[in-house]
């Protein structure tokens, strides 16, 4: 479950039944739990869409309000979600409860953790800002300190560069039409195999791999709340980190992200967590990580746009793409990706600077 903007398919689902043939199952769903919840299905409506062809509608019951998953089988496998949701719910951070699963029919019921996001609770009001940050670096650490061995997939080298190569892909030749050259792709996968060295020497423990200001909320307990979860892997301890702090959504100035990241190297340390001694070492980390992070991520709002007709995300591509030059512009080794990203954007360098 991700950010709470509807789309147009999930916002006419409602009033145009006939051409969503999923609407009637759902609906359906919501009656065989009506008696067990006092849910009343007319107060059925569309609460989020993401990214994948889950999305997501909001009932009220007779205590409460609840959620309805709905995931095609086809297309999405709710058992992960599940599988997660035990696992980071065990480590006392605030995610949905799985109170009922229909798993043939793609459906789930879960209790709900309101409508406000970290990004639209901060778009209208940044006073609370500092407040919300550093309870989600609390929650954070919780979730890293209740990390169980192998209890989800490893985020290894396999994965980190294939998330990589949807830069070249995906950003370079689909969206900008500038493909990789033979000789650039092997400066391209030279920065890779840097870039891997670092991410696989950290720390390993839960990484939720999109915890960030449009999956975190605002809630009337305990926050944040979190969602969207069932991706989720063991891997660098840096990662969340940077998707919280690096934000493709919302930007904050680098001194802020400087402290931020010092409280929760801080409040690391303390829970007895294997974080760097060094905080510089450990800054280092989150930088390199979050290059690995941003190049994906180019690759993979392009990839959203071309593949799967979504346009939302192209105004979010100069955000990400100035978090990733920011950290090639410092390390001297990344300077070749830099200026091959320069080339493809049509970037002009300021007179002095030079590769």
């Amino acid at each position: 479950m991700s950010a709470p903007i509807v789309s147009g398919a999930a916002a006419s689902a409602l009033s145009a039944p006939a051409q969503d043939p999923r609407l009637p199952l759902v609906q359906a769903f919501v009656e065989t739990q009506a008696a067990a919840y006092g849910l009343q299905g007319d107060t059925l409506a569309p609460a989020s869409a993401d990214a994948s062809f889950r999305r997501y509608f909001r009932v009220q019951g007779s205590a409460a309000s609840y959620i309805v998953m709905d995931a095609p089988p086809s297309h999405e496998d709710c058992k992960p979600f599940i599988h997660v949701a035990q696992l980071f719910g065990a480590t006392g951070i605030q995610v949905p409860r799985v109170l009922e699963q229909y798993l043939a029919g793609g459906f789930l019921l879960l209790t709900d953790l309101g409508s406000q996001t970290y990004l639209n609770a901060l778009r209208a009001d940044a006073a609370p800002a500092n407040g919300l940050y550093l309870d989600a670096l609390d929650a954070l650490v919780k979730l890293q300190r209740g990390t169980v061995a192998d209890s989800l997939p490893p985020y290894d080298a396999e994965r980190l560069r294939r998330e990589m190569m949807l830069f070249p892909e995906w950003y370079l030749d689909r969206h900008l039409g500038k493909p990789a050259s033979a000789e650039q792709m092997k400066a391209i996968e030279s920065a890779f195999d840097t870039i891997l060295k670092v991410n696989l020497a950290e720390p390993q423990v839960y990484v939720h791999r999109d915890y960030h200001s449009r999956n975190l909320m605002r809630t009337a307990e305990h926050n944040p709340g979190v969602l969207d979860f069932q991706d989720a892997v063991i891997g660098p301890m840096s990662y969340d980190l940077v998707s919280l702090l690096r934000d493709a959504y919302i930007e904050w100035p680098e001194d802020q992200q400087l402290d931020w990241a010092v409280r929760y190297w801080e409040r690391a340390r303390a829970a007895g967590l294997p974080v760097r001694e060094d905080f510089g070492d450990f800054w280092r980390d989150f930088e390199i990580m979050g290059l690995q992070r941003h190049l994906k991520v180019l690759g993979i709002f392009a990839r959203l746009y071309h593949r799967d007709g979504k346009d939302g995300y192209l105004k979010d591509l100069p955000l990400v793409s100035k978090y990733a030059r920011a950290v090639m512009e410092r390390y001297r080794i990344f300077l070749p990706l830099l200026k091959i990203l320069d080339e493809a954007e049509g970037y002009a360098r300021p007179t002095g600077y030079t590769f």
